[in-house]
């Protein structure tokens, strides 16, 4: 394929996309003096779970306390694992400290960078609990092969935060599993500056979560003021946190909840002119995606070659950054991190792909506040400086 030559341009690698529509959903709560979780999370949650074809969404401050909330509810807790991909963002394994229990680290797919699932049964022990698959960079883990080698009294928990949008086999990320989280922080396709939502099926447990988001309140803030007796304080029968999105956060987020369909169809044509564009560089390998998968595109990850390319990956990300271009590992060896090697006490954990990854895996470019010249000029650069 042509690609025309550009000039030096600045290319970030992610930017939100908020506009007009969102300064003025922002007025509402504003005018009506109600900015705390109100009316406009209850719809928000109502049409992100009608989108994403699920009974219950339970809107939160973010994906980690989304996550924190699930286990927590299911009462995971000291003497409990967790099998955890090691190749994944730290909050999915801090969730799993923070309950008390222990993440048990599982290597990933190298093709798909999600766990791999042929692993999984051999984390299995009598004190697992439950297993968060990751949908990594916004492509769902396959979650059907993962319960074919999970009991079914250990819950599948889907860390969903890359994935709005995304679906595998026809089923939408968040009702894959038995429960999800997805977050909407600024480098997401939708945002709401920071925030969450919890997605399940389960209706015992979309109620438990939802007192817990709140202190383990008997009722919401909104209940107990627009009901008959709001001088009266709420019951607590549950211990809970401080997990509640704003009425703020809740207008944004369903002003971009309009914008999803467009922001996915954009993406999705551009990581395929990605995959197209860099297909003659034999040191990079980019996404494969199964024909029953659709992404949703929150990272566009390739992995390089060391012995192929021309400099490492490191050299690599610094070169672009020279020119421009702003790029990012993939994410995490998370067992590899200081405080998770303190936690193991030196046990060894044997994450070969997760740890090549991590060295090996950068993430490019890929937003819908980039033009065509932007995603020539950054696979220009990858053409210039990656070859032998």
């Amino acid at each position: 394929m042509i690609i025309k030559l550009a000039d030096r341009r600045k290319v970030q690698i992610a930017q939100p996309i908020v506009g007009a529509e969102e300064w003025e959903a922002v007025r509402a709560p504003i005018e009506a003096g109600w900015l705390t979780q109100g009316p406009l999370v209850a719809e928000f949650e109502s049409r992100f779970a009608a989108r994403h074809g699920v009974d219950a969404a339970v809107a939160t401050t973010s994906c980690t306390t989304g996550l924190h909330l699930i286990l927590s509810a299911l009462g995971v807790g000291r003497g409990d694992e967790v099998i955890v991909p090691s190749f994944t963002w730290v909050a999915t394994a801090n969730v799993v400290v923070q309950c008390g229990a222990t993440p048990v680290f599982v290597d990933v797919d190298p093709h798909s960078f999600n766990i791999d699932v042929k692993l999984v049964k051999g984390a299995l022990t009598e004190r697992t609990r439950a297993v968060i698959a990751v949908h990594l960079f916004g492509l769902c883990a396959d979650i059907e092969s993962l319960r074919s080698v999970v009991p079914a009294e250990i819950v599948v928990i889907e860390d969903a935060a890359c994935a709005v949008g995304a679906s595998r086999g026809g089923v939408l990320a968040g009702g894959l599993g038995d429960a999800a989280a997805f977050s909407f922080h600024p480098r997401k396709v939708i945002t709401t500056g920071e925030g969450g939502m919890v997605t399940t099926n389960d209706p015992v447990l979309a109620e438990l979560v939802r007192t817990m988001r709140n202190h383990g309140a008997t009722i919401s803030e909104e209940q107990r003021h627009r009901g008959d007796a709001p001088y009266l304080l709420p019951e607590f029968e549950t211990l809970g946190f401080n997990y509640r999105m704003t009425d703020i956060q809740g207008a944004i987020g369903i002003a971009q909840l309009d914008r999803l369909d467009g922001l996915l169809a954009e993406r999705r044509r551009w990581a395929a002119f990605y995959s197209e564009a860099l297909e003659d560089l034999d040191w990079l390998q980019t996404p494969l995606v199964s024909d029953d998968s659709l992404h949703a595109w929150q990272s566009y990850v390739i992995l390089v070659d060391p012995d192929s390319s021309s400099c490492s990956r490191d050299e690599l990300m610094a070169g672009l950054h020279e020119e421009g271009v702003a790029t990012r590992p993939g994410t995490h060896a998370v067992h590899e991190l200081a405080f998770y090697q303190n936690l193991l006490s030196g046990r060894s954990v044997a994450c070969p792909v997760a740890s090549a990854s991590a060295a090996n895996s950068m993430a490019i470019p890929l937003h819908n506040g980039m033009v065509e010249a932007d995603f020539a000029y950054v696979v220009r650069q990858l053409h210039e400086l990656g070859g032998v």
